[in-house]
Formats: C-alpha cells, structure tokens, sequence
C-alpha cells in the first residue's frame, strides 16, 4: 500500500469517525474507500470495523456530558448491543464470502435510504416523543440486540438505526440519546471487532490507519459535529454510498 493509498485511508477515516459521532453511517465512507484500492470485501469489513472502534470512544467521550444520569440504561442497553454485536459477527466468520458480497449492496442501500430519510425519521421521533414511557418502551432492548447484529455483520447506517430506535423508545433529547448511540456503537464494533483480531483475516496497517482517521474524528465530531449542516453531511454519504453500490456491481 502506497503513501497516497496510505493518506486517502486516513482521510476517509476521520470523515467516518467524525460522521458515526454525529448521526453514523461512517462506514460507507471507509468500505467504499477499501474496496476502491483492491481490498477483498470480507477483509475490508473486518479491518474497518476494528479500525472504527477508536473512533466510536472518542465520539462517546466527546458527548460525555450528555451521558450524565445515564449509567442504569448505559448497562442495560450496552449488555444488548455486546450481544448483537457478538452474534453478528459470529454470523460474518459462518457465512460463506458469497453470502456477504450478495448481502452487502441490500445493506448500503438500506443504510443509504435510512440517511436520505434520516429528517423524516427525526420528525416522527419528534411526533411520538411524547408518547414514550418515562422508563423507555420494552421493546427497546430487544431491537437494540438486532440491530447490535446488523453492526455486527457490516454495520453502515448503524447509528442512524439505533438513534430511530432510542429516539422512539427512550424519553430523553436527542443530543443525550446521541451520546448513548455512541456508546452502544462502540460496544458493537467492539466486541466484533475483538473477535476478529483473533479469528479473521485483518489487514492490520489498514486498520491501524482508519483507527489513527476515526479517533481524530471522533473527537472533532463530538466537539464541533454540531457545527456541520446535516444536509452536507447527509448528501456526503449518500453520494458515497451510492459509489459503493457501483463497485460492487462492477467488481
């Protein structure tokens, strides 16, 4: 891997590590980026996921002033997603590479979609806001462990899934559900993350880097992630998204 190769890694690391910390779906910067320099899609993801980790902390300790008041859910929810988490990873290593280079291109588009939409959804949240439980409806745990699986097995549009679910599920405000996103997020790259440094095949220098560009940009997302118009941030990722798409079709 070259220097540039090398640099454009980087970049798209930060871009995906300030982007998880503000709304999620970083990976369709960074998957795309990887597939683009020859990586095989399977070592991609696992390589990316390890490599995001570093962001998601930075972003959670960047918000960690909203996390005041939030250790009891924290547990509970964090237990969900270390499950999911945990189960689709074990689902990426069982499942033949076919399964997952066919799977894929349904997920980025999914995920592409869930950011397009992502105001619409953030406007039924607001709708049925009042409506929650005080304590948060019983349903919330269980989708939390889902979608901890679909991070698990890739991951994009992740955090716009869980902020969907809190949102709906949790009576708080959004920037204090943001900051639990983030922290059920790095839980879920976490601990598949951590099953994979033992078991799959990483490309180390290229998780490395992406680590280096995510802990960066978490850090800068969760201190100024707010002063970003989310209508740049939201056609940044679509767009890319939509490149991904393409190179899996043209691969």
């Amino acid at each position: 891997m070259g220097v540039l190769e090398v640099v454009a890694i980087l970049i798209a690391g930060m871009a995906a590590g300030t982007i998880n910390s503000i709304v999620g779906s970083g990976t369709l910067i960074t998957f795309p980026t990887l597939l683009a320099f020859g990586i095989p899609p399977v070592t991609a993801n696992v390589s990316n996921t390890i490599g995001l980790v570093p962001g998601s902390v930075a972003g959670a300790w960047g918000y960690r002033r909203e996390l005041a008041g939030q250790r009891g859910r924290i547990i509970r929810l964090a237990s969900c997603a270390l499950a999911g988490g945990l189960v689709g990873g074990l689902l990426l290593l069982v499942l033949p590479a076919e399964a997952f280079e066919t799977i894929v291109p349904v997920l980025i588009a999914v995920g592409v979609i869930l950011v397009a939409f992502g105001p619409r959804i953030s406007a039924w949240v607001g709708r049925h806001h009042d409506e929650v439980p005080e304590h948060g409806h019983w349903w919330v745990g269980p989708a939390v462990f889902l979608t901890g699986i679909y991070g698990g097995y890739f991951g994009a549009a992740q955090g716009v899934i869980l902020l969907a679910v809190l949102g709906i599920g949790v009576a708080d405000s959004l920037h204090r559900l943001n900051a639990l996103k983030n922290i059920l997020g790095a839980c879920t790259n976490g601990i598949s993350g951590l099953l994979f440094a033992f078991v799959a095949d990483v490309d180390w220098l290229v998780a490395l880097v992406i680590a280096v560009g995510a802990a960066i940009g978490g850090f800068l997302g969760g201190r100024y992630g707010r002063l970003i118009p989310p209508p740049v941030l939201r056609g940044v990722i679509v767009v890319v998204g939509l490149v991904a798409l393409v190179a899996f079709f043209v691969m």
